[in-house]
């Protein structure tokens, strides 16, 4: 998709469709909508290959990013991007902060590492699972085989080839799953290691000793502690109906530029 000037705008109109989509369903009395501000520096000293191998964001998409962010703002929701700072870390910090103050919170993403902060107060939206139904423990141990707190554990053995964090080799998922089943966590299955039968399995264990441990500390969501909330923020404000109308004209959505006039005169 393109607007009459030749600029894209399939990324603005499929983030407009979906945030809509979702807010229409979930009639949330808060939102924040988190944005990457670039790699952890802890976890890239610990390792080199962190995130390091994921492909460049295409050209189009990185052109329709500032008009994401100008419709958010024209749209009256909040938008937060901290320098240095990745959106998993500021999302799992606000979701506890939010769980905290008494608030049910739904993070809408598809990352697996969301699954650590699943309970009885937070749940997640994955845009994976077309049914729509907000995951909490019974999916995620549906779909890993063990429980959201076992979950840091589950992905310091299985790694995650996505974010270039290596696990045991000859550990899957089914595996990993059931050795944290048997032994609980990762402590216990190291001071227990000599329980294990599967010889291949306990040698390639104690071999990647060393590396799970490590992997604890990537794959963990980290509390961002000098991030200051203002609840009130995150409570959608009023639209700015004639910016928005401009923006819809720009990008030649006329579905929306319609449902704008509408609400405008």
């Amino acid at each position: 998709m393109h607007a009459p000037d030749g600029f894209p705008t399939n990324a603005i109109y499929g983030f407009i469709r979906a945030f809509e989509k979702m807010r229409n369903c979930l009639s949330p009395s808060h939102i924040a909508v988190i944005w990457d501000g670039g790699l952890d520096e802890d976890r890239t000293e610990v390792l080199d290959e962190y995130k390091a191998d994921r492909d460049p964001m295409p050209d189009e998409m990185d052109l329709q990013l500032d008009c994401i962010s100008e419709w958010l703002e024209a749209s009256g929701i909040y938008s937060y991007c901290g320098d240095g700072l990745e959106a998993d870390d500021l999302i799992g910090t606000l979701a506890k902060r939010s769980e905290a103050k008494g608030f049910e919170t739904i993070i809408a993403s598809a990352d697996k590492d969301f699954f650590q902060l699943i309970n009885s107060k937070i749940s997640l939206l994955n845009s994976n699972d077309k049914t729509g139904k907000l995951w909490g423990s019974a999916e995620v141990e549906a779909k890993t085989g063990v429980k959201p707190h076992q979950i840091v554990d589950w992905l310091s053995l299985v790694g995650d080839s996505v974010d270039g964090i290596p696990g045991v080799p000859g550990v899957g998922p089914k595996t990993a799953a059931k050795l944290l089943i048997n032994h609980g966590d990762i402590k216990n299955i190291y001071e227990r290691i000599s329980d294990i039968s599967r010889e291949k399995l306990r040698e390639s264990l104690v071999a990647a000793k060393d590396d799970v441990i490590r992997n604890q500390k990537l794959v963990t969501l980290k509390d961002i502690k000098d991030w200051k909330v203002n609840w009130e923020d995150f409570q959608p404000h009023q639209r700015d109906l004639p910016l928005l109308r401009e923006q819809y004209r720009n990008w030649n959505f006329r579905t929306m530029l319609k449902d704008v006039e509408e609400d405008l005169f």
